[in-house]
């Protein structure tokens, strides 16, 4: 019988990811000063222990006003990417790939950790201001963000490119650029948060103008046989917002650009968006994306079964999938799936006395 997809390698540019389970970027809103500590090498390493072949580093700010909360990982400074660089080196031991996620929150920044209610932050407790597209607040308890200017928007791009370098010298071999989940980058490209007049705002070519400066400067500052990956959200769910076959034309330009892969998610611009949420609910925007814009894709959300993955797959849905909360469950899914699709265990050699054969 045929190898199950979910196990077989993918390539992309000069890199070689051992199977197609992805670990997805999942904020753990406990760093110091951006800084990654024994938290972060032990959360991550441990999902390449357990056979994810990419492990994605969290959402980490290119800027200090960048961070969602005070507890983001941040790469403003080479301290950061020295911290990362450990993180970075056991995931390769592992035979896993580091890949990390550039990001910048926007007007969904300078905000409690998530575990703590996610509330803005009070002046006493070291609130930021927060840019934004436009001077529209997330939501009615959110402070009202500044409308960036276009000093800010080009030293941004030389933050998005100056954070690159650090990653790449850091030893990360896949960057991801965040452009999901109302983020900043997502927050240009919707026309319910941006309402600007000048050249980033109004028509579709303007509103994708940011992202893709970003996008070429990161690109400039890598090697040419590294993989840039895109995380986009498809579609606000929203009437008036950014939906699919914007996702899709941005994907086609982005490829053209020297993106090798769009990974698929959906909403987070707004808080009230009804989304119908179910098993795999994001996986036909990835198939959507991958057959209009011509370019691989991954998928995520929801996906937490041997077979459903391997259906993704099968099904020419996607080239990659990540997962999210079932890693954060169970570090080890990957080797319970390999058992589910038929294949033997292939684990490091300090714990293969736990699945040696009785003789």
């Amino acid at each position: 019988m045929p190898s199950p997809l979910l196990f077989t390698p993918l390539r992309l540019r000069g890199l070689t990811v051992r199977n197609r389970v992805a670990m997805s970027p999942m904020c753990q809103y406990c760093a110091r000063d951006g800084l990654a500590d024994d938290w972060h090498l032990v959360h991550l390493g441990s999902r390449a222990v357990g056979g994810a072949g990419l492990v994605m580093v969290e959402a980490t700010a290119v800027a200090p006003e960048g961070r969602i909360s005070p507890g983001c990982l941040g790469l403003w400074n080479d301290a950061q990417a020295d911290a990362l660089a450990r993180i970075a080196r056991f995931v390769r031991d592992q035979s896993g790939v580091p890949g990390i996620q550039l990001a910048h929150a926007g007007r969904k920044g300078s905000c409690q950790p998530s575990w703590r209610g996610g509330a803005p932050l009070a002046a006493q407790e070291g609130a930021w201001e927060v840019p934004s597209p436009s001077a529209i607040p997330f939501d009615a308890a959110s402070p009202v963000p500044r409308a960036a200017d276009a000093g800010e928007l080009a030293a941004l791009v030389d933050a998005y490119g100056r954070a690159a370098r650090r990653a790449v010298a850091a030893g990360f071999a896949l960057l991801e650029i965040h452009a999901a989940h109302g983020y900043l980058l997502h927050q240009f490209l919707s026309p319910l948060s941006n309402r600007r007049e000048d050249s980033f705002g109004g028509s579709f070519e303007n509103r994708t103008r940011l992202l893709r400066q970003v996008v070429t400067r990161v690109r400039d500052c890598m090697p040419d046989a590294m993989p840039l990956f895109v995380r986009i959200s498809a579609k606000d769910w929203a009437a008036g917002g950014w939906d699919l076959p914007d996702a899709e034309r941005l994907s086609a330009g982005l490829s053209r650009m020297g993106v090798d892969l769009i990974d698929v998610s959906s909403g987070g611009l707004l808080p009230d968006a009804a989304i119908a949420v179910s098993p795999g609910y994001q996986v036909p925007l990835a198939r959507s994306i991958r057959r209009a814009a011509g370019v691989p894709t991954a998928a995520v959300g929801l996906i937490t079964d041997a077979a459903q993955a391997e259906a993704i797959l099968a099904q020419g849905a996607a080239d990659l999938v990540f997962l999210g909360r079932e890693l954060l469950r169970d570090p080890y899914w990957p080797q319970k799936a390999r058992h589910a699709l038929g294949l033997e265990p292939c684990v490091p050699a300090p714990y293969r006395s736990a699945v040696r054969k009785a003789a």
